[in-house]
């Protein structure tokens, strides 16, 4: 994809903006070691929401990020985040290494990672969350830069995502059970909320669904009294208050229970 479709990929004129200078900035830092950039998330399945969702990319590449090229990389994203204040925290991308991509387990490296505004330090591992992505952006990934997904990603058994999310759940979600901070974020609430439904619909469904189309399915096989928790995370968007923590707590555990 040249940057002239990237600058015309979405109908939001400042996310291809921001997509573009990202694709020029990493081309520019990183040459011949890209080998490629990918859209993901919601603005790749029709479920973006301009209130609530991030703009999420994955960054490959030939070896490890270095001192310099990694501080021009934070720099680049300072800048975006300076001509592009509402997205300044909502951009989250991940450079890994093309190596790491056969693993079926999360790969115990770390890898740079950029949330919130910045790169965390230090490098986050992935979670349950790496077969998961890795399964989504195959199916629905957009390349801006280098080879289409499914000519670099290798598929991703079905039964392997729902042990992956399974996990998630156990490992994940259970342990903030006994957090009694653990929600108090409503941005977290609405998150994990809609997670849940994914995880959910992915327990009895083989194809990849957005977020919206698993709380659909959620409220119409399980009803009340988690419709109305669904439809609150739908309709959350940042500076909005979300349905109670302890809500999102019991359906965990209803989550568990039919996870067993």
């Amino acid at each position: 994809m040249g940057l002239d479709d990237v600058a015309q990929l979405t109908p939001h004129r400042d996310i291809n903006d921001i997509l573009v200078w990202l694709a020029r900035g990493l081309e520019d830092i990183l040459e011949d070691q890209l080998i490629g950039l990918y859209l993901t998330g919601s603005l790749t399945y029709g479920d973006f929401d301009r209130g609530s969702s991030d703009i999420d990319y994955l960054a490959v590449m030939t070896r490890e990020l270095e001192p310099t090229p990694r501080e021009n990389l934070e720099r680049l994203h300072s800048e975006i985040g300076e001509r592009f204040p509402e997205w300044r925290k909502r951009i989250e991308g991940s450079y890994i290494t093309k190596d790491m991509l056969p693993n079926v387990l999360p790969p115990e490296v770390g890898r740079p990672y950029v949330n919130q505004g910045e790169f965390w330090e230090p490098d986050p591992p992935y979670g349950n969350e790496w077969l998961l992505n890795l399964h989504v952006l195959r199916e629905c990934g957009i390349a801006l830069i280098g080879p289409e997904p499914r000519e670099l990603f290798e598929p991703v058994d079905i039964a392997d995502v729902r042990e992956a999310s399974k996990r998630d759940l156990v490992d994940e979600r259970v342990p903030t059970l006994d957090d009694p901070h653990a929600y108090d974020d409503p941005h977290v609430r609405a998150y994990v909320t809609l997670t849940l439904c994914r995880i959910l619909h992915r327990a009895a469904n083989d194809e990849v669904a957005s977020k919206r189309e698993a709380s659909a399915w959620v409220k119409a096989t399980y009803g009340q009294p988690w419709r109305t928790l669904v439809e609150k995370a739908e309709h959350w968007t940042h500076g909005e208050e979300m349905a109670p923590a302890e809500d999102v707590r019991e359906f965990i555990r209803f989550a568990q229970g039919v996870l067993r």
